[in-house]
């Protein structure tokens, strides 16, 4: 399994993704699960990937070389959704490129991808897109998109990402969204790659990493557990044991 994660704010993007795969307990390793794509003063996009390891490999291969080659919609796109429904035909075209139906066991060729950034004068954004290739993006009343195991690292979004806040506190937010995701969930692991765009800077973007054991990260973690303690314990008692 995995857990990514973008939010949208005023201020610019932020993304979040862990880098642990698995295909059962003594099968477990790491990859990257989040790539950028960055023509400087003109487009920067930033993808992050969920499920099939195949087909999101594969997808990013594709991308890549065109990029290399300045070549494709990644280069060529005017808008940010274009690229995202392009990013869906490659997702497709290589789930039925390796699927088989005949096949014993048959394990699903699905992936999920997150793509955001922004290109030239126009608004940054992000786009969620399907295993079918169709895509959606986020809202103002929810300025965020997750893939892969969403439900514990929710909550925290949910209190604390709105428009207004700072790329910052949305960088720490995620942080401690993938610490509450990894604590939940075996599947759901360090490193933790952030990326921390700027909008309209059209410049690579704060790229971060961080293992369990980076002081950062793990002051996060410890101050983020001891105050959830601490507001526990500070809620009302209930009437019986005021007496």
């Amino acid at each position: 399994m995995t857990y990514c994660l973008a939010s949208l704010v005023n201020a610019g993007l932020v993304f979040a993704a862990d880098s642990r795969t698995n295909a059962g307990l003594d099968n477990v390793n790491s990859y990257r699960k989040m790539h950028t794509f960055i023509w400087e003063g003109d487009r920067v996009l930033v993808l992050l990937s969920a499920g099939n390891l195949a087909t999101t490999q594969a997808v990013v291969t594709r991308l890549q070389r065109e990029a290399e080659e300045n070549a494709g919609p990644l280069h060529e796109a005017r808008h940010l959704s274009q690229v995202a429904e392009y990013v869906g035909e490659v997702s497709l075209e290589m789930q039925r490129r390796h699927h088989s139906p005949d096949a014993p066991n048959r394990v699903s060729m699905e992936s999920t991808f997150i793509l955001g950034g922004q290109i030239r004068e126009e608004d940054p954004g992000m786009f969620l897109v399907y295993p079918q290739g169709n895509f959606i993006t986020c809202s103002e009343e929810q300025p965020f998109l997750q893939i892969g195991e969403t439900k514990y690292g929710k909550p925290i979004l949910d209190r604390v990402i709105e428009p207004g806040i700072s790329l910052e506190d949305a960088a720490r937010c995620a942080l401690v969204s993938i610490d509450s995701t990894m604590r939940s969930n075996l599947s759901v692991g360090p490193p933790v790659d952030m990326a921390i765009y700027k909008r309209n800077s059209l410049t690579e973007p704060r790229m971060l990493r961080y293992k369990l054991n980076s002081p950062y990260f793990a002051s996060i973690r410890k101050q983020w557990g001891e105050g959830l303690r601490r507001l526990f314990d500070e809620l009302p008692r209930f009437d019986w044991e005021q007496q």
